[in-house]
Order: C-alpha cells, then sequence, then structure tokens
C-alpha cells in the first residue's frame, strides 16, 4: 500500500531553480508578458532576481534590497520604473511586439 501524501505537506514550488539560462528567462518572462498581469509580471522578475542573487540585482538596480523584496512580491504593482531598473539590472529588455501582424498594404 502506498503512503498519501498531503499538499499541504508539498513544498512550495520555486520556478529560479529553473531560471538557470538566458534562453529559460528570456522564455519565461515572455509567457509572463502574455498574462498581461502587472503583479504576476512582479513576482517573474522576483523569481529572476532570486535566481540571479537578490542583492547583486538591488545595487545594481540601485534600490535597497528590502525595497527590491517589497516591489516585487507577488501581490504588488510596481511603478514602471522600478520595473525597467530591474530588468536592466537583470541584463533583460521587455519589447513591444504587434499583436496583429501587418499586411504591408495588401487586403485580406
Amino acid at each position: 500500500m502506498r503512503k498519501r501524501i498531503k499538499a499541504a505537506d508539498l513544498p512550495e514550488f520555486d520556478g529560479a531553480h529553473y531560471l538557470d539560462s538566458e534562453t529559460s528567462i528570456a522564455a519565461y518572462l515572455t509567457d509572463i508578458l502574455e498574462a498581461n498581469d502587472a503583479a504576476l509580471l512582479a513576482s517573474a522578475l522576483g523569481d529572476i532576481a532570486r535566481a540571479r542573487g537578490m542583492t547583486e540585482i538591488a545595487k545594481t538596480a540601485g534600490i535597497t534590497r528590502e525595497a527590491l523584496y517589497k516591489a516585487l512580491r507577488p501581490d504588488s504593482a510596481p511603478r514602471f520604473d522600478t520595473v525597467s531598473r530591474v530588468c536592466a539590472a537583470l541584463g533583460v529588455r521587455l519589447v513591444a511586439q504587434a499583436v496583429h501582424p501587418a499586411t504591408d498594404g495588401v487586403e485580406v
């Protein structure tokens, strides 16, 4: 007979362990941005910052470590300036992309 495991007894999932390359970080952020949720973006940036080292990211972004934790918690809505500074410190940039590709004047 197998022993049952209660969900409450499982450790909390931490995605930071899987953000070990530029490619995985870019893919993660791309998926998060598609959700169009500021709190989710803040949380994802927090995951990436933890993977890279929160203290170093805070220092590079010019934000205190405590303020960075507060700004990137899952229920936050950080200012664009904060998101921009954290992205720069992480070495990533947010890119705008057309939702509907242009047809170059060709009617469809």
